[in-house]
């Protein structure tokens, strides 16, 4: 507020510091109103109508789509108003979805730190022998690359990305609950060998337990789901579920078994994403596990953030068991020669 209020102050008509608000009136008599907010309290602009957004370092935002699309678009729609985000990169996460938006109305613009005028340019050099290749090129060069420590590393946009579906034998769902956090559900179509094809997911704040069913019968009717994988933390939530006729299995919550589990189903190639999934796919390129430390063994439990569409994934997938494949008899070559025996 301080360097807002400094530059503002020789048009500024009123300051309200505790509500981090300016007021400038034009010379024409007309007001303009800058208000500054931080990602946490993004719902106090719900309702609100804006001209201009200024929306900084997109890529660290929590749950950026959720506040994007139901808080932030909705309030530049009645002024058909513009908004400009800002960022360093962080991965290939929302904000590199956003800069390849294939869509008229957006434009991207790439500005490394070579050019900023005010920054020496010797000095980025010097940073560029310090640091390791992927954080100068990340923090430097404006670069959009893997985040260290990512628990998914295998997922790869170009092999595990998918637009066309083949039939499958089963379908089933996971389900992550959540409120102020986003409650997050995947439906994962089963093809005759044992892939698993990530068909659709829901990722909503603020819905209630009836209004998540209501969500979850529609994708019961829309996909024939057979089974449901809910976060077992929540056993009410799930009974309830189960009284509206949705099929809820049992769950094991060892996060790091299904980490696992699903390390290898990567590996193997035999998970596959819609590319429409785009809370999922930007969760599996940012849920990582904790820094190391000096004084520590690297850690193996992962970061409480980015983790409400990849958890409902490993719900679903390490507690389904594939039913066995049928074993049919052969008739052995020594039994077909004689079978003419006798007749």
């Amino acid at each position: 507020m301080g360097n807002a209020k400094k530059i503002s102050s020789p048009v500024a008509t009123r300051i309200n510091e505790s509500r981090l608000e300016i007021e400038i009136t034009a010379k024409d008599g007309g007001t303009s109103k800058i208000v500054l907010r931080g990602w946490e309290s993004i719902e106090g602009l719900r309702g609100q109508k804006f001209h201009f957004l200024v929306v900084d370092e997109v890529a660290m935002m929590r749950n950026f789509w959720v506040g994007w699309q139901e808080v932030l678009r909705p309030a530049l729609t009645d002024t058909r108003g513009h908004v400009l985000f800002i960022s360093t990169p962080k991965g290939f996460n929302h904000f590199y979805d956003l800069f390849c938006t294939n869509d008229e109305d957006y434009q991207s613009f790439h500005f490394t730190t070579y050019d900023n005028p005010f920054i020496p340019a010797d000095e980025v050099d010097k940073a560029r022998l310090e640091l390791p290749e992927d954080k100068f090129h990340q923090e430097y060069m404006a670069d959009f690359r893997k985040m260290e420590g990512l628990v998914y590393k295998e997922f790869n946009r170009e092999q595990h990305l998918f637009n066309k579906a083949p039939s499958f034998k089963a379908v089933i769902a996971g389900q992550d609950f959540g409120y102020t956090n986003p409650f997050a559900a995947v439906v994962i179509g089963i093809d005759r060998d044992d892939c698993y094809w990530v068909l659709d997911e829901k990722y909503q704040r603020e819905r209630t337990t009836a209004e998540i069913i209501d969500i979850d019968k529609i994708l019961q009717k829309e996909h024939n789901i057979n089974y449901w994988y809910c976060d077992p933390a929540e056993p009410d939530r799930i009974e309830e579920m189960r009284r509206a006729g949705l099929n809820c299995r049992d769950v094991s919550k060892n996060v790091e078994a299904g980490i696992s589990h699903i390390h290898e189903l990567f590996k193997a190639g035999r998970i596959k994403i819609h590319d429409s999934c785009q809370n999922l796919i930007s969760e599996l390129e940012s849920y990582r596990y904790e820094d190391d430390k000096p004084d520590k063994n690297s850690p193996e439990k992962p970061v409480k953030e980015h983790d409400h569409a990849v958890d409902a994934l490993r719900y679903a997938l390490y507690n389904h068991q594939p039913e066995p494949k049928q074993e049919y008899y052969k008739q052995p070559e020594w039994e077909e020669s004689f079978s003419g025996i006798g007749g």
